[in-house]
């Protein structure tokens, strides 16, 4: 079941388009990366998802309804865009209340929330004290006062340290193991790697790819990377073994769909000199730039994001 429908979605600002002719899907109780270079156009996508700006083209749907359209849209969607749309003198736990009584929601649900974040010794805390790993932290307090059914993050580990971003990669593991869905917006690849289920890649405002994470690391094959004087002649050895192997440069070697032993075997044997060797498997990060290395024109220099 699809949680998050995107069709035809297309924003131009002026002369410069943002995001170009977009389709993608979210499907429910899962957690799908959006991921883009700096000026792809995820935010501005994020935006229009949520009403906050209108499309040029296009539309898009929250649990089957546009977001302008849902009843109690806190009960239906949970979202953060920014870290810093707090008042700075207000107590984070009075913040979370102004919301509730806002919402119609019980003003119970923000100590509730400042538990599942970790905030609770901090609630009567002025925000403007806050680092900025703890206001991410609030505001993922806030998303979840209404316990949508689909949440909404744009950059949500950007300022947390190592022990926060394990444990936003749990908390969104759950949230999404519970049935309900996650897309998140990030820059941080490896991460992302750990966390997702799903991945949608744009450039340039246009879609790229869509994909699982475990169709993408079947799509690539994984092998031993070898530094060596003699690429030519390793190649040549392992070929000779059976095993698919191509010069990358003039020193060095990919060895498809075997081990680290069997390539030193065949290396001993031919009298190679090895300098490095690494086995390679499936790399978010690496297939993200190959699909991506193109966007360097105008659009994705500027500010949009």
């Amino acid at each position: 079941m699809t949680s998050i429908q995107i069709n035809g979605l297309t924003k131009r600002f002026g002369n410069v388009v943002a995001v170009d002719n977009l389709s993608f899907e979210v499907a429910q109780g899962s957690v799908t990366g959006f991921l883009g270079p700096n000026g792809a156009g995820k935010t501005t996508t994020l935006r229009m998802l949520l009403g906050l700006i209108a499309p040029t083209a296009g539309s898009s749907t929250i649990t089957g309804k546009p977001y302008q359209e849902l009843v109690d849209p806190f009960r239906h969607v949970g979202a953060v865009l920014e870290s810093t749309s707090f008042h700075p003198g207000r107590r984070a736990r009075d913040h979370l209340r102004v919301l509730c009584t806002a919402a119609g929601l019980p003003v119970t649900r923000a100590d509730e929330v400042l538990d599942e974040v970790g905030l609770t010794d901090v609630g009567d805390r002025r925000v403007k004290g806050f680092s900025l790993g703890m206001r991410q932290r609030l505001g993922l307090a806030a998303a979840l006062l209404g316990e949508p059914e689909v949440l909404i993050l744009d950059e949500p580990a950007n300022g947390l340290d190592p022990e926060g971003v394990h444990w936003l990669r749990k908390f969104l593991r759950t949230y999404a193991d519970q049935g309900r869905s996650v897309l998140v917006s990030s820059h941080l690849l490896a991460e992302m790697a750990q966390t997702v289920d799903d991945v949608v890649i744009i450039a340039k405002g246009r879609f790229v790819t869509q994909s699982s994470l475990a169709d993408l690391a079947d799509r690539t094959k994984p092998g031993v990377w070898v530094r060596t004087p003699q690429a030519e002649a390793l190649r040549d050895a392992l070929t000779a073994k059976g095993i698919a192997a191509e010069l990358t440069t003039s020193e060095t070697v990919m060895a498809l769909e075997t081990t680290t032993e069997t390539v030193g075997i065949v290396a001993a044997g031919a009298g190679v000199v090895i300098f490095e060797m690494t086995s390679k498997h499936f790399d978010l990060e690496e297939y993200f730039l190959e699909l991506t290395a193109a966007t360097t024109d105008p659009i994705t220099k500027g500010a949009l994001r």
